[in-house]
């Protein structure tokens, strides 16, 4: 295995584990440890983690090492507010260009979603929601958006495993996603953004829910 696989191996591994809470907000990262746990050297597995610094999933404490980073209220908040700033201005170039088929390819991704929403599958249903949603930001034709969009959901995958861990949620996110659908076929870009607007305060507020009541416990 070549250290660029090695590293994207061992990047995936970590980036699941934080999502299921394997390893868990705050938890130290100890090197050694992950290292034998992955099958991988110490050298491409600090790159991952170098790679999840940038993306805030982690963090490096100096003389301590890396930390998984914590939930926070603030932070949910900053980041999905930068996402809705990058997400309207993809959605509003992406949907006038939108083809017949790239609906279809969208539709399509959106059962995958529900599939396995109904298995209660947080991880596959986390990647499948990727997919449906990037098949329309990307559709702007805008590499650069894309690649700031995709740092953004990076940061957001722990928020949003724990938004998915609740069947409501799960169907919520069904019929919501539905609703975009149908405003896709008729290329209504304005109803389109305003139901992912919706969508995503729904999510902020459920899981700021979570992290308050989580944060009450604490303190008692």
């Amino acid at each position: 295995m070549t250290r660029a696989t090695a590293q994207d191996a061992v990047l995936a591994a970590l980036r699941e584990d934080i999502l299921t809470g394997v390893l868990a907000p705050g938890d130290q990262l100890v090197q050694e440890a992950l290292a034998e746990r992955y099958g991988v050297s110490r050298v491409p597995l600090r790159e991952a983690l170098k790679m999840l610094e940038s993306e805030g999933q982690v963090v490096n404490h100096p003389h301590r090492g890396y930390f998984v980073a914590e939930l926070s209220v603030a932070d949910l908040r900053e980041v999905y507010h930068l996402r809705a700033l990058l997400e309207h201005a993809a959605l509003a170039a992406a949907i006038p260009m939108l083809e017949d088929d790239d609906v279809t390819e969208i539709a399509s991704l959106c059962v995958d979603v529900d599939e396995a929403a109904i298995e209660g599958d947080v991880i596959a249903m986390a990647e499948a929601n990727r997919r449906f949603h990037f098949a329309m930001y990307d559709a702007a034709g805008m590499p650069r958006l894309s690649r700031l969009l995709r740092q953004l959901w990076d940061a957001t995958d722990a928020y949003r495993a724990l938004y998915y861990q609740g069947s409501g949620n799960r169907s919520r996110v069904q019929s919501e996603h539905a609703a975009m659908l149908d405003a896709l076929r008729s290329r209504d870009a304005e109803a389109v953004i305003a139901l992912h607007d919706d969508h995503r305060a729904h999510s902020v507020a459920a899981v700021e829910s979570m992290l308050t009541a989580s944060d009450r416990r604490h303190i008692r």
